[in-house]
């Protein structure tokens, strides 16, 4: 195994023909054929997600985490698709913006044939101004990524999902290592910003009809970070990255959101520098 092929899509839950929707997921998968898979907004309903419906007859093992209770046994949060063995599931609660609005951090620990891959998926707020609530969460996920995976002890850690916050924030400025958050600093690659085609709309009102609701702008709010390249070895360098998943059929499209497909390389190049 040389490189690890990387899917993340917020599904958008059920809204809309959530059949349809699925149908058109599934076939993204088969085409697309990643490694592993993060989805955002995934509901949780008797005793099956929507990560299980998308997963049926692919040859993924799954895990949930749940961020948000809905209340009549109905949860809300985030998966991890991989064809690869989930060996541990693990949810960190995010910070609040101080109302019901719930995020968290899932982590999984996934075993390839290139060694352990530590894998996050991850959801923050939406609002427009919440940003100081999406720093918050940016802050503890960096802590949390640096205490359980530190570097060189297992390959190189991936963090996805849906950001709600745009390349120039202080939030994934912050995660890029272009800027410190309450003294603390960290660095993540953007796959995207390295190789994928400018613009990278993921949420694109003017050609998805489920975006055009909203009337808002276009802009880049999902992504596939690698805590990489590491040094010396080239383990974590992004080899290609795309935006997927925006075909429109008769007016129906996979989600609200388009995906973001990487490749990020897992073998060792060089000689690892001390």
């Amino acid at each position: 195994m040389e490189r690890l092929r990387v899917l993340t899509l917020n599904i958008w839950n059920k809204k809309g023909p959530w059949e349809r929707r699925l149908e058109l997921i599934r076939e993204g998968i088969r085409r697309l054929s990643p490694d592993v898979i993060g989805l955002q907004e995934v509901i949780f309903y008797n005793d099956r997600t929507q990560a299980d419906e998308i997963r049926d007859g692919l040859g993924y093992d799954a895990a949930f985490g749940m961020a948000h209770d809905l209340g009549d046994g109905m949860h809300f949060g985030n998966a991890v698709l991989s064809r690869f063995p989930i060996e541990k599931r693990i949810v960190h609660p995010l910070p609040t913006a101080g109302d019901e609005e719930r995020r968290a951090l899932l982590h999984a620990k996934i075993r390839t044939p290139a060694g352990t891959l530590p894998f996050f998926v991850t959801h923050l707020n939406w609002k427009f101004h919440d940003g100081v609530a999406r720093e918050s969460q940016v802050v503890s996920i960096a802590e949390y990524v640096m205490h359980e995976t530190p570097i060189g002890a297992d390959l190189p850690a991936v963090l996805v999902g849906d950001f709600n916050a745009v390349p120039n924030s202080a939030e994934m400025r912050f995660l890029l290592g272009l800027q410190s958050l309450g003294g603390k600093s960290v660095h993540f690659t953007d796959c995207f910003e390295h190789l994928g085609a400018p613009p990278g709309y993921t949420f694109d009102s003017e050609k998805n009809p489920y975006a055009a609701l909203t009337h808002e702008f276009p802009r880049r709010i999902d992504y596939i970070l690698v805590r990489g390249p590491e040094l010396g070895t080239g383990r974590g360098k992004p080899l290609s990255a795309e935006v997927v998943m925006t075909e429109n059929h008769d007016g129906v499209a996979a989600s609200d959101h388009y995906g973001v497909f990487a490749e990020i390389n897992v073998k060792e190049l060089g000689q690892r520098l001390h």
